[in-house]
Formats: structure tokens, sequence, C-alpha cells
């Protein structure tokens, strides 16, 4: 029996709209690696290149899969607070100087995978107003008004400090809710390693912990005090972020508005300060503490990554700063008989904004076992700054 032309051309129409159909439902994104080393990152796609995906599918239908068909955690991120979400965030594992592809697909019903592990960050009320965040590796907290006031007052469980606290993790699942649950009923619940999840038994006082920001003048460090606001941006699951801001501090009267974002699976937080002073400002420093003098100090201006490494209770904790080599004016390791006062600086150019990442990495977490190892760490995550994965989504 012969089938007339008009039921192929009509057979022919209704496979290439089945296929037009499949296509505008997906996308190919390329991610790329540059580096000489395999990368465990979290991608950030910019909702522009999503633009005319965007405009056939909701971005509820959005999934993620990578080329073997398995399907990714996502998160969307809206940076600016406008209502409006500005990038898709997944998980990618590619190694040295490869270029990995991923599907971009419009399928609600694909259930978005869970993990066990997350980013995460939160206002503590419960122990006065600490802000405390963290990931699978590491946890930081900074500490708030309602501290400052009352260490002003003479209360000792208070803390009056714009340095970054460290918390001591060796288990990849979340912990702030626990320990602070914990500390409600003991004070000293999360500084004594009594569960094999970690501790803390890191001092910052007035010192700048890991991370924290000064100006240094005259052989002396103007600080702020503790953070005034706080607004969370962004818990999680693959990167969480949020805001503080500071009153005016020092003989410069500097307004300070500090943005903190934490990645899965990286051992650094990224700090972004913006200011604004009354009088030119010599610079802006970054600062790690060196506690007691008893640890090794390393400085590198040309590569832009410093470390500290010192021995806290029976292991070793490695202390490190990443940052642009083209701001730095110098670093020192100044040592002080005073507490709190010795602090490894890095002294920045006093631009209107500063960027840089600081962290640390604990022996007993398994990620480092000597100094080496930290400064590999530091060195492979200054690459990974200077050189971010490359994004393309092919329309």
């Amino acid at each position: 029996m012969l089938i007339p032309n008009s039921t192929f051309m009509g057979l022919s129409c209704a496979i290439g709209c089945i296929a037009s159909c499949f296509l505008s439902a997906q996308r190919s994104v390329q991610v790329t690696n540059f580096l000489d080393f395999p990368r465990n990152e979290v991608a950030a796609i910019p909702v522009a290149q999503l633009h005319l995906f965007l405009n056939k599918h909701s971005e509820n239908e959005l999934r993620i899969k990578d080329a073997k068909g398995k399907w990714l955690p996502i998160q969307w991120i809206d940076n600016d607070g406008d209502g409006k979400n500005d990038e898709l965030l997944f998980p990618v594992a590619i190694g040295s100087g490869k270029t990995n592809t991923y599907s971009v697909v419009a399928d609600g019903n694909v259930h978005i995978p869970e993990s066990r592990i997350s980013t995460y960050s939160r206002l503590v009320p419960e122990r006065v107003d600490d802000y405390a965040w963290e990931n699978d590796r590491v946890a930081f907290r900074v500490y708030g008004p309602k501290g400052q006031q009352e260490a002003l007052q003479g209360i000792k469980s208070s803390t009056l400090s714009s340095g970054v606290d460290i918390w001591l993790k060796r288990t990849d699942l979340p912990v702030i809710n626990k320990w602070y649950k914990g500390y409600l009923t003991d004070p000293m619940y999360y500084h004594k390693d009594t569960r094999g999840e970690g501790y803390d038994p890191y001092h910052v006082g007035n010192s700048r912990g890991t991370g924290g920001i000064g100006i240094w003048k005259d052989d002396k460090l103007q600080v702020s005090q503790n953070f005034v606001t706080s607004r969370t941006i962004a818990e999680g699951p693959l990167r969480t972020v949020f805001e503080l801001t500071y009153q005016p501090w020092s003989e410069y009267g500097v307004k300070e508005t500090k943005r903190i974002s934490l990645d899965l699976g990286s051992s650094f937080s990224k700090f972004e300060s913006v200011f604004e002073s009354e009088k030119p400002v010599p610079n802006y420093t970054i600062g790690i503490t060196l506690h007691k003098n008893e640890g090794k100090s390393q400085l590198n201006d040309q590569y832009g990554y410093y470390l500290h490494w010192e021995k806290i209770d029976d292991a070793f904790v490695g202390e490190g700063i990443i940052v642009n080599p083209e701001i730095v004016e110098k670093s020192i390791a100044f040592t002080s008989d005073v507490p709190d006062e010795s602090n490894l600086y890095v002294i920045t150019k006093p631009n209107k904004t500063l960027t840089y990442y600081a962290g640390f990495a604990w022996q007993k977490s398994g990620q480092v076992q000597t100094q080496k190892d930290w400064e590999n760490m530091l060195q492979k995550q200054a690459q990974i700054i200077a050189k971010p994965l490359l994004i393309k989504v092919k329309e």
C-alpha cells in the first residue's frame, strides 16, 4: 500500500516538533578548568546566560545533570536583594585542563537531590548575638552588638572584638545548631572535644583571629568594634552568604559593610568589604593572630598568600589569607608582649572595596598533616581565585 506524500510530511513535521520541543527544554553547559590540578567547586551560571531558556521555562522547573545523567543539587542566589535571582549554583568536579559538559533541563517533575552536607549561617541570639557560619569542612563566627554591650559592662562570657573566630570541625555534618543548643545547658559544651566532632579552643580576644581587618598606622592597628547589624542573604545548601555592618571606626571615620560567603567543600570564606571614610585612609590591613608567638609564619607577597601554622592543644592548625597580590603594599609578622597584639598583617592599598579569602585546616580533620600540606592548599586556592572556571551556556 502506498502512503501519500502528505502523510510523510505530517510525520516529518510531528517528529521535528517533538525534537524542537525537547531541545527547547534543555541546554548544554560547558565548564572548563584551566589549571593543572583537579577542581571540586561550586559553579555559578549567571542568569543572563539563561535568558533565552527562561523566556520559555520558569526557574522552578530548572534542573542540572552531568554527562552521566546524574542529577545534581542546585541553588538560586539573589545577590542584590531585589527579589530576582542572579545566579544558579551547582557542584562540579573537573580534571586538570578539562572541560565538562552539563545539561540544564526544564523538568519540574525531577526531584532535586538533597545532601547530608550543607553550608549554613545564622544570627545566634541564644549566645548573646554571634553570627556563625559553616560548611562541611570549617566553621567561623563573629561577635555582635549585644556581646559588645555586655563586654563593656564587664560580663566575662561576652566578647568585644571584630576578629574572626574559627571552630575546629572533624565532621562534615552541620554543628552550629547542635553546639549552640548544648551551650544553653553547658557553657563549655563546644569548648570540649568529647563527641568526635571537634571544638572551639581558638582564642580571638582583640586580635584579628583569622581574617579580621583594621588600619595599620605607627605600629598600631586601629580596628572596629563588633558588628551592629546582620542580614542573611542565603543559607545554603551550596553557598551561604550574609552581610554585616559596623559603626564608624578609627580616626578616619570608616563606615564598613562586609559581605561574607562560604561554598560547600571550601576551607576558605570570601570576605568583601565596602568602605566609606570621612578622611583619606592610609591602608586596609588583614590579620591573623599569632597568639603567643609560638607558631610559624610564612609571607608570600608575590603570589598573595600568607600562612600561620601553630599547635593548639594536641594538634596543629593552619590559618591563611589569600588576596590579589596587586593590591598588597607589604606584609609583616608583628610580635608584641601585649596580649592579642601579635598578628600577621597583610597591608593593602586603601581602595574603597577589599576582597580577600581567609580560612584554615585542622590536623585532626584529615585535610592536612604538615605545614607543607597547608601551604599547598593555599597555593592551589590562590590559583583557583586567579583563574576561575569558565562557564558557557550553549543556546
